[in-house]
């Protein structure tokens, strides 16, 4: 039987590479052998350092996850790959999949998307933080003129930026605490505010900050009868909400978003699959470049977790690269 190399988390806060058998696919089905993958920093950090609710542990399990929360377990969703048995159809082409960090891997052959001409193989595995972008702004619904900001300049938050500066006569500014990210931001063509600058009497805010200062932020920025719309996931942690002061004669909204079901505006009328499909068409646009910030090999991947869930590696998205592993 032939064998691929899996990255699992063993344990909170230690990850490491296994060598795990690999079937021959059935009807209906594919091998992929996987070219990149990409680490999605909010949530594989949150499992990586064992920070996911027991209530949520359900919710949480992604598509083709192995094992349970803490660990062991393989967990990921940022995969691009070419398929290399299978259906004719589907032979030869390039994929994204919602798998693990492996280096091939048999799925059904419905479980892949074909990347659409036009989008380079490392730029697609920004295609789930582009599709969360796309469901925080079904959420969210700005309008043509909005005064909005974005908190937080991490990866879903330069990804609904870009995403939200098509819209005509948005006044949009990204928010963060970095002065480096003003950077990023140019490159985005968006707007860019320290903290302490960022404007007020905004018609929203969007806080994918995941922090306790952002959500203040938020509130404090928002205008009257302004929606504050919280797309951060803060596992465990716990935050504290400032529901004093003039957040009731102010008439705030607070709403939630999160990616693991459509938005209600579009639940009617798009599923899972055209939302991702949509993320891949509009990452032909060049500008989401800008959010691939770092590269590894495969061999690096313990290493390279540790590091970004510790903070000493930053960055947007961290690509690993397979194409030379067995």
């Amino acid at each position: 039987m032939r064998q691929a190399t899996a990255f699992w988390v063993e344990r909170p806060g230690s990850g490491a590479l296994r060598v795990v058998p690999l079937g021959d696919p059935g009807e209906g089905e594919v091998l992929v052998h996987t070219l990149w993958t990409g680490i999605s920093r909010g949530t594989e950090t949150t499992v990586f350092r064992g920070e996911v609710p027991a209530s949520e542990s359900e919710r949480m399990r992604a598509p083709f996850q192995e094992g349970d929360f803490p660990g062991p377990v393989r967990y990921g969703y940022l995969n691009v790959g070419i398929v290399e048995q299978g259906p004719p159809a589907f032979i030869g082409r390039t994929v994204f999949t919602l798998f693990p960090h492996q280096s091939a891997f048999v799925v059904p052959a419905s479980a892949v998307t074909p990347l659409p001409d036009g989008v380079p193989m490392r730029r697609a595995v920004l295609a789930g933080a582009v599709e969360t972008a796309i469901n925080v702004l079904w959420d969210a619904a700005p309008l043509v003129g909005d005064r909005v900001t974005v908190a937080g300049a991490g990866l879903i938050g330069c990804a609904v930026a870009r995403l939200a500066r098509g819209i005509p006569g948005l006044d949009l500014t990204l928010v963060d605490v970095d002065p480096a990210k003003a950077r990023v931001c140019e490159e985005l063509d968006v707007p860019f505010a320290l903290a302490e600058d960022a404007p007020l009497d905004r018609d929203l805010v969007i806080d994918t900050s995941g922090s306790e200062e952002g959500l203040a932020l938020a509130l404090r920025t928002a205008a009257v009868e302004g929606e504050i719309v919280e797309a951060s996931w803060f596992g465990d942690r716990r935050v504290s909400v400032e529901l004093g002061g003039a957040f009731h004669s102010r008439r705030l909204t607070i709403r939630s978003s999160q990616v693991g079901m459509v938005a209600p505006r579009r639940r009617g009328t798009r599923t899972n699959g055209d939302r991702l499909a949509l993320a891949l068409e509009l990452l032909r646009d060049p500008g989401f470049e800008a959010l691939l910030t770092g590269d590894s090999s495969w061999s690096e991947l313990p290493e390279v977790m540790a590091a970004i869930a510790d903070g000493s590696q930053p960055g947007l998205c961290h690509t690993i690269d397979w194409r030379d592993a067995e």
